[in-house]
């Protein structure tokens, strides 16, 4: 069986090895047997009406993610991806990609953007830069979540975000408050690592999402990667040694850490 993977404007939206979750992705798909297909769409290009099952956009600068919004207007694929939205396909935007989910985009100087609308959020870009690993819970798995914040924006008005509680890092709004984006088959995160990297569990949660659009399940007895799962450990370790190590463990100690 085929899948087909589109991945959006990979040179001009690829800060921190964005294009990583692809490649995690791929292979996963691929030990499964499947044959993968990775088509890359470069600003400029129009194939509207090709069939995806994943589209991806990674993380970029602000003035990168601004450019991706207008090639997306102007070659018509915003209408493209809310009509994949609308058919159930998967959607994962990483890093500021996950900006342009929403309804608009403030920036700095006042001015004003509109995103795809496939959510009703709003991004206000600021001053003040929020950096700092993450740990954090998703209802999607049930282990926590590991990721690097760096932004200097807040998205408000997330109804459902994908990590619903965070003992340590920056989220939407503000130090401590849910991250991210989920709905149906719309996944957001503004975390890097690459995140589905970082995240094995994650990554399955993802995979699943794809496979079910087809019908599929994932296996039971699936192959699992080791030293991806031997990384996430150490990290999660790591972070819940910070936390272990503050007053009032896990609430109001990991707010010591700003």
């Amino acid at each position: 069986m085929e899948m087909r993977l589109i991945h959006i404007y990979p040179d001009l939206m690829n800060l921190y090895g964005s294009y990583a979750n692809v490649l995690v992705l791929q292979q996963f798909l691929e030990d499964m047997g499947y044959e993968v297909t990775v088509e890359k769409l470069e600003p400029g290009e129009e194939r509207v009406g090709r069939r995806g099952d994943l589209f991806y956009m990674g993380a970029g600068t602000e003035h990168s993610a601004r450019a991706a919004m207008g090639y997306l207007e102007e070659g018509g694929l915003s209408g493209w991806l809310k009509e994949a939205a609308r058919d159930g396909a998967v959607l994962f935007f990483a890093g500021t990609a996950m900006e342009l989910l929403g309804r608009e985009i403030r920036e700095r100087d006042g001015t004003v953007y509109q995103g795809l609308g496939l959510a009703d959020f709003i991004t206000e870009h600021v001053e003040k830069r929020m950096v700092g690993d993450v740990y954090g819970h998703t209802v999607l798995c049930p282990e926590a979540v590991v990721g690097f914040m760096n932004k200097s924006a807040r998205i408000k008005g997330v109804g459902t975000p994908l990590l619903c509680d965070l003992e340590l890092g920056w989220g939407n709004e503000t130090y401590l408050s849910p991250e991210g984006f989920h709905q149906g088959n719309l996944f957001a995160s503004e975390l890097t690592g690459p995140l589905l990297v970082k995240n094995p569990h994650l990554l399955e949660v993802v995979v699943a999402a794809i496979c079910a659009r087809q019908g599929q399940k994932l296996p039971e007895d699936r192959t699992r990667d080791s030293l991806a799962w031997e990384a996430y450990r150490a990290t999660a370790a790591r972070l819940q040694g910070r936390l272990w190590q503050k007053p009032g463990f896990p609430g109001m100690g990991a707010h010591s850490l700003m």
